[in-house]
């Protein structure tokens, strides 16, 4: 990934809900947009068409939703050379998605569902996504999820699972640090610690997102709520370990308008600018 090409700073999932508002209004003060290619690939007309002039206006970067990349069966060619174009298309540095799975054959769930910490699962993932890496001719990158069971009696903790397939793979890591909460919430464990046990230093995006606790207890990622001060002082401290790595907000539910938006964006960009300072007062004493 070249330095020219990474997006930097505080930046936001583009949403329908307010697209005309980034394309025909005021310059925002906002250091790039993050699309899902899967919601323009195939298409043309309207949508495509203003995609291109927010990229005249903004640094994109590419995560998606539908890799699938822990399924049994391969992802589709054809998907793959679709995609690969319109990363190009979209001139984003690298492309990311979950490690997860998302699909059985033709089938798609509409829902990131978690693999088995397992070592043959490592294995396996790690050698497909070398080979997705390859097919899309961009750096990789997978996200941590959140998930509410596990499938069957695990041989590895979250972050060794994660750990390895990252890599073995030798790809990014897109570390979500709500995800991150909202397990340590729901599993136990200090998501600090599940952090600090991450190859940090392969983190090219870090995501954050509000999250619904249900009557019960139970912590539920919905991506429709601001975000929690817990969640803003891991953010911090996760800042202070990966250095200025790029940070996204996440709103895919109940989208507020979009000032509501930019205020988050703004209390993310002190976060982060109070991060990047204490890192560099730990470099200078030490």
């Amino acid at each position: 990934m070249t330095e020219r090409a990474r997006p930097h700073g505080v930046g936001l999932g583009l949403r329908w809900e307010f697209l005309e508002e980034v394309v025909d209004g005021p310059k925002l003060d906002v250091d790039f947009f993050e699309v899902s290619p899967e919601n323009y690939m195939r298409r043309g007309g309207y949508y495509p068409a203003q995609l291109e002039r927010v990229r005249e206006r903004y640094p994109l970067s590419c995560h998606g939703l539908t890799l699938s990349i822990g399924a049994s069966a391969e992802p589709d060619a054809s998907y793959l050379t679709e995609l690969r174009r319109e990363l190009a298309r979209l001139g984003s540095p690298w492309h990311s998605d979950h490690l997860c799975l998302s699909s059985s054959g033709s089938r798609q769930f509409h829902d990131l569902l978690p693999l088995k910490f397992a070592r043959e699962n490592l294995e396996r993932v790690a050698d497909r996504a070398r080979r997705v890496q390859d097919a899309l001719g961009v750096p990789l990158a997978l996200e941590n999820i959140s998930y509410y069971g596990h499938p069957g009696r695990r041989e590895l903790e979250e972050a060794e699972f994660v750990r390895g397939v990252v890599e073995r793979a030798e790809i990014g890591l897109v570390l979500d640090v709500n995800n991150a909460y909202v397990n340590a919430q729901n599993h136990g464990g200090d998501p600090r610690d599940f952090i600090a046990s991450l190859p940090l230093e392969r983190v090219v995006e870090i995501h954050v997102a509000g999250h619904y606790r249900s009557p019960k207890g139970l912590v539920i990622d919905t991506h429709g709520t601001p975000v929690i001060d817990p969640v803003y002082e891991l953010l911090e401290l996760t800042l202070v370990k990966t250095g200025p790595v790029p940070v996204l907000l996440e709103r895919d539910n109940d989208v507020p308008p979009l000032p509501e938006l930019l205020s988050e964006v703004a209390r993310l960009k002190r976060v982060y600018q109070r991060a990047r300072e204490t890192r560099t007062g730990y470099a200078k004493s030490a």
